[in-house]
């Protein structure tokens, strides 16, 4: 419905763009505002496509962890959630919505497995808080989910930006603190 309501409010915006041009024309060619309008629809593209990409994420060098494996991880992450992204911004439809984040959170949890092995095999010092970091990005997304299950216009949204911010917080802030260590011990 959201998606439907932006999508109708653009084409009403550019309908009556196109009707101001129209009319203002009428009152001669010299007229100021159907060239304003017409300036502002030129601009329309590349104002929409800015705001799109501020949405998605791009892999930065600065969010490498120093280790390939889980940089690759995190880069998949990143998909993911500009996968999730793209599903609720546009009008894919709830099932491609559903799978986008399923994706995202089979393989989020998958990522932590992974991590939090590699952290313990190697005697990480903060294993324990990274761990509960883990665990309780897991148990407020499960609580997001069932009220997603029950009202998923109402909070998908909200999920996919807790999702974007607590991801990049967490590989750019927690995750970079392990990489010099894992480094120290072989790992690259």
């Amino acid at each position: 419905m959201r998606k439907s309501l932006q999508t109708l409010g653009l084409s009403m915006f550019i309908v009556l763009a196109l009707l101001v041009i129209g009319i203002g024309f009428l009152f001669g060619i010299d007229n100021p505002v159907p060239w304003i309008m017409i300036a502002v629809l030129a601009l329309l593209p590349v104002v929409h496509k800015k705001m799109v990409q501020r949405r998605f994420v791009r892999w930065d060098d600065s969010l490498s962890v120093g280790i390939e494996t889980i940089d690759q991880d995190h880069k998949k992450l990143i998909d993911l959630i500009n996968n999730l992204q793209q599903a609720v911004y546009y009008p894919t439809g709830e099932a491609f919505e559903k799978q986008a984040l399923e994706e995202l959170l089979d393989y989020t949890k998958y990522h932590f497995q992974r991590e939090e092995q590699m952290l313990q095999e190697n005697g990480y010092p903060e294993f324990d808080e990274h761990k509960a970091q883990h665990e309780k990005m897991i148990g407020k997304v499960g609580a997001v989910m069932a009220r997603y299950e029950k009202e998923p216009e109402e909070t998908i949204e909200e999920l996919c930006l807790y999702l974007r911010r607590w991801l990049l917080e967490h590989i750019a802030g927690t995750d970079q603190r392990y990489g010099p260590y894992l480094n120290e011990r072989g790992l690259s």
